[in-house]
């Protein structure tokens, strides 16, 4: 398969990600045993989605790797880039956990959320691969596009999060009127 093709389910798995981890944390709220734990609802749908990563980002690839006769060799190198992406990965699904059930509280929707993440994310993943993988020729060889998109990610983050309809406070009920009173 070719790189555009997960590149689109990545984006895809990633979308929703954000509204289904929201729908588990309010599904956390919802107990059977009547007992409402607000509190702890984000930190509980964030331990599932731990048990979710520990059987896609480690079964998973100890059957693939085991199908492909690897040698399980790895490079000290190799080991700690990698165990560093994970923790900043992990930490960034921490983080948004937390921002999800903050924006919560004050009557955001996970589509602002969602909306910073993902207009940000480019932006700082240019930053930081420029930075440890600078283009051949220097920075004076990037095109002025690169710098357009740029801003064009940042004002799309941000015109999502603030105009977006799934972003509006809920409206409260208008008050009931009692029989016979006057408007």
């Amino acid at each position: 398969m070719s790189w555009q093709i997960f590149a689109v389910t990545t984006m895809l798995f990633w979308g929703v990600y954000g509204v289904l981890l929201h729908t588990g944390r309010l599904g956390m709220i919802a107990s059977d045993a009547g007992k409402a734990d607000v509190a702890n609802a984000s930190m509980k749908a964030f331990l599932l989605v731990g048990a979710a990563y520990f059987v896609v980002a480690v079964v998973g690839p100890l059957i693939v790797l085991a199908k492909n006769n690897t040698n399980w060799s790895f490079t000290g190198k190799g080991v700690t880039w990698s165990f560093v992406a994970g923790t900043a990965g992990a930490i960034g699904a921490f983080t948004l956990i937390l921002a999800l059930a903050a924006a919560n509280r004050v009557g955001s929707s996970p589509a602002a959320v969602m909306s910073i993440v993902f207009g940000g994310a480019p932006i700082i993943n240019s930053i930081v691969a420029l930075s440890i993988h600078p283009p051949e020729g220097g920075f004076k060889a990037i095109p002025v596009p690169f710098f357009v998109g740029i801003l064009m990610a940042a004002c799309g983050g941000f015109l999502v999060a603030k105009f977006s309809p799934s972003n509006a406070a809920a409206k409260k009920p208008a008050a009931a009127v009692a029989p016979g009173a006057s408007h």
